[in-house]
């Protein structure tokens, strides 16, 4: 039974190449959360080609180096900042690093995939704003609950192709296995992981968003909690919000670090999405007591009842459409204005969320 906290969940999928050896180059900056890996593996599953690491701890490079071992190791973050044959920057840095280091990669010239969530401040988010209109280039965000689990994958092309009708709720349950013991210091502080809505529930409002077809929406309500870490005062280890999209959808989410031990993964993952014609249930990462393989997908819809096992079936489409999106400055991956939208929703339920003792 696996008692991982999701910390270095990394999907490796099929292999689907979009560009030739040398047509793309990217690098590494910050390796704060293990996520990196799964950005990574995303990216050199669809072609690129990794040149360059640093971070400042060189116990987090050699581990990166041992997985990936083409990856050089870079003397400086300016290093790699002024290599002109780097096209984009991955990053997992401490929260609150995200958008500064963003900005610092696009005013280099080069685009930037960031892990979630991508900022910790309002303030953030809009300077970002400016750097992307002022150099064209992109600010690209790791939504992995959604761009990387097959069957949130599948489900989108689902409802693309009508098989639900019109998307008119998203319920979206995002638990997660605390195991402190393997957290770094900067999880447990506000200022920088941004609080539980800023961070984890930003996975959620971006699903509601992409599957309900909004381009906007109005925060309800939000609460946060702290029920059970006390021994960590500024860890919010519960969070819910209640989202009205621009197009009549509903949302609700509720996302904690509760999950209990006896789990076989790092958490139960689940999103069960209504619509005119029918609905889906997503089990992404297990099955309880049924199966320990996730991408479990259910639809029920006016032909009847079907269950898909999706592991290995669908692939991760997102990585090789940002790639192409680099090159040819189109949008097919995720559109700059989704991606700040899901940002500056989950920033806006963070901050007005009441505090429940």
């Amino acid at each position: 039974m696996q008692k991982n906290d999701g910390m270095n969940y990394a999907p490796k999928g099929k292999p689907n190449l979009v560009v030739q050896k040398g047509e793309f180059t990217f690098a590494v900056i910050a390796l704060d959360h293990g996520h990196i890996y799964g950005m990574s593996n995303g990216l050199l599953e669809a072609g690129a080609e990794l040149k360059w690491v640093y971070d400042q701890d060189p116990a987090k490079v050699a581990a990166f180096v041992a997985k990936f071992p083409q990856a050089q190791v870079a003397a400086s973050e300016e290093e790699i900042l002024n290599d002109p044959e780097v096209k984009l920057v991955a990053s997992a840095a401490v929260p609150s690093e995200r958008g500064p280091l963003g900005i610092r990669v696009m005013e280099h010239g080069k685009d930037y995939f960031t892990d979630k969530t991508p900022f910790t401040s309002l303030d953030q988010l809009a300077a970002a704003k400016a750097v992307v209109e002022a150099t064209g280039r992109k600010y690209a965000v790791y939504y992995s609950e959604r761009l990387h689990v097959e069957s949130a994958v599948f489900a989108g092309q689902l409802i693309e192709e009508g098989a639900i009708g019109r998307v008119v709720q998203v319920i979206g349950l995002g638990p997660h296995r605390l195991n402190a013991s393997s957290r770094p210091d900067w999880f447990f502080e506000k200022d920088k992981y941004g609080g539980i809505l800023c961070d984890i529930g930003s996975h959620q409002i971006e699903q509601f968003l992409f599957y309900s077809g909004c381009k906007d929406a109005t925060v309800v309500s939000s609460k946060v909690a702290n029920y059970h870490a006390k021994d960590y005062p500024e860890l919010e280890d519960f969070g819910d919000a209640t989202l009205i999209g621009d197009n009549g959808a509903t949302n609700y989410f509720r996302v904690d670090w509760l999950t209990p031990n006896g789990l076989g993964t790092w958490g139960d993952g689940r999103t069960l999405i209504l619509g005119t014609e029918g609905y889906i249930e997503l089990r992404k990462y297990i099955d309880i007591a049924r199966d320990p393989q996730g991408d479990q997908l259910y639809l029920v819809n006016q032909q009847g009842e079907k269950h898909y096992s999706l592991h290995g079936q669908v692939g991760f489409p997102f990585f090789g459409q940002l790639i192409l999106d680099c090159i040819h400055g189109t949008e097919n991956a995720m559109t700059q204005a989704h991606t700040f939208k899901a940002a500056e929703l989950c920033l806006i339920a963070q901050e007005k969320a009441v505090r429940v003792e």
